[in-house]
């Protein structure tokens, strides 16, 4: 704890261990933790009087350096004045993986996210075709445009369809064309998104939602790279580098009768999984600052610890897109440089825990529980006991929401499994 003047004021007895050295009162806590490097972003914070989320690097007994995240939260302390709260954290398995990265406009500090963003370089390299599959308002556009950016096609057209959003009839025509006359309203030749897209990269998103029929004519194109409009007798040929995107399990699609599975095999050549807004928790705070930067509305230099706890513990259904949505009803509906608990949509303050709680029943989690390693049962055990609450289960097992869903995801038991029982 500091005071406003930013001198440590107190430390609980874990912060020696972390930190390497006993605290002292009335030190600078900027001069002990940043030291008088070049990049000093917590610094710099702390003297603007705003909230962050920075990392440190501390050295250990053994003679390395660790990496040490510290969030920083202004208080109020009325006559007193007011001061600052410091939590200090290390996760062993994260290690150096826990700074912000900025790659292809994606502001991330989850290690799932960069190790995506990792494999979207590698694919980029190639011309096979892609598959994003994630949940609505994740980002999977900026993932198909990251390809596109890195890729040879790179100096080539980007186009994208949403194949959700179009009638059958208008949907072919948009991507394969038409020549004039061919229907009612055909007054002129119309080239369609692939002879567009000529060079570059397509993205063919909510893929899933192609009527049977439009996907047999896509499936031609793939396979002859040649496409022929309505109306039209001659091929034509494309040089076009597909990249699909669904929030479906494509290969349930199949198994309904609802999509052909030699097309799935066709789009589904490098598969990639965007995870969810919930799934990276540590990305919440992150991207709240990065969203109040862009906004001019209203200047915010800190987040109360409140408002903080209410985004992070939030379910995001919309993802990010939701996210934003947040930041700028926030911005519009506060005032002054603070951005309070009350400033957030009821969505996030009603009901307490936010949605952040498994839905599956108790019987599914004892079914699971069978054939389970020893931690994967403790795991399964603390979200029973919680019931169901991830937040609860977390710090029942002293870890963080996020370190929890990693490790129930090593043990095969991913969210869709946990919310319905059964695998993709």
């Amino acid at each position: 704890m500091l005071d406003d003047e930013l001198r440590i004021a107190a430390w609980t007895p874990g912060a020696p261990a972390l930190l390497g050295m006993e605290p002292q009162a009335g030190v600078s806590a900027p001069k002990l933790l940043c030291g008088h490097g070049e990049e000093r972003p917590l610094a710099e914070a702390l003297a603007e009087r705003r909230a962050v989320v920075s990392e440190i690097l501390r050295p250990t007994p053994e003679g390395d350096n660790r990496v040490i995240r510290v969030r920083a939260s202004h208080f109020e302390g009325g006559e007193e004045g007011g001061g600052w709260l410091l939590l200090l954290e290390h996760d062993e398995a994260r290690g150096g993986e826990g700074a912000v990265s900025d790659d292809f406009g994606i502001i991330t500090r989850d290690p799932l996210m960069k190790e995506l963003l990792r494999k979207v370089r590698k694919v980029a390299q190639s011309d096979a075709s892609v598959l994003v599959r994630g949940e609505t308002g994740s980002g999977k556009e900026l993932i198909a445009r990251a390809i596109h950016s890195v890729s040879a096609r790179a100096a080539g057209p980007f186009r994208a369809i949403n194949c959700a959003a179009l009638p059958p009839n208008l949907l072919e025509s948009e991507l394969f064309g038409h020549v004039r006359g061919s229907f009612t309203g055909a007054v002129r030749d119309a080239p369609g998104h692939f002879r567009l897209t000529e060079g570059g990269t397509l993205l063919l998103d909510e893929v899933a939602e192609l009527p049977l029929d439009v996907q047999g004519k896509l499936l031609r194109v793939l396979q002859e790279k040649t496409v022929i409009p309505i109306g039209g007798r001659d091929a034509i040929p494309v040089d076009v580098r597909i990249v699909s995107a669904t929030h479906r399990a494509l290969r349930k699609e199949v198994e309904a009768g609802r999509f052909r599975a030699d097309l799935l095999y066709r789009l589904r050549v490098i598969p990639l999984y965007l995870p969810a807004l919930r799934e990276r928790v540590d990305d919440v705070e992150v991207l709240a600052w990065h969203f109040l930067e862009r906004q001019e509305s209203r200047s915010i230099r800190r987040i109360t610890p409140g408002a903080l706890e209410a985004l992070v513990s939030y379910d995001w259904p919309g993802n990010v897109r939701e996210l934003q949505n947040v930041i700028e009803y926030a911005t519009v509906m506060g005032e002054g440089p603070t951005l309070s608990k009350t400033d957030l949509p009821p969505e996030l303050t009603d009901g307490g825990d936010g949605g952040s709680r498994v839905t599956t029943p108790d019987p599914e989690l004892r079914k699971m529980r069978a054939g389970l390693p020893a931690e994967g049962r403790r795991l399964l055990n603390a979200l029973e006991r919680s019931g169901g609450h991830m937040s609860r289960a977390a710090a029942s097992l002293g870890m963080s929401r996020t370190t929890l869903w990693r490790k129930l995801k090593k043990h095969g038991l991913d969210r869709e499994k946990l919310q319905e029982g059964e695998g993709d």
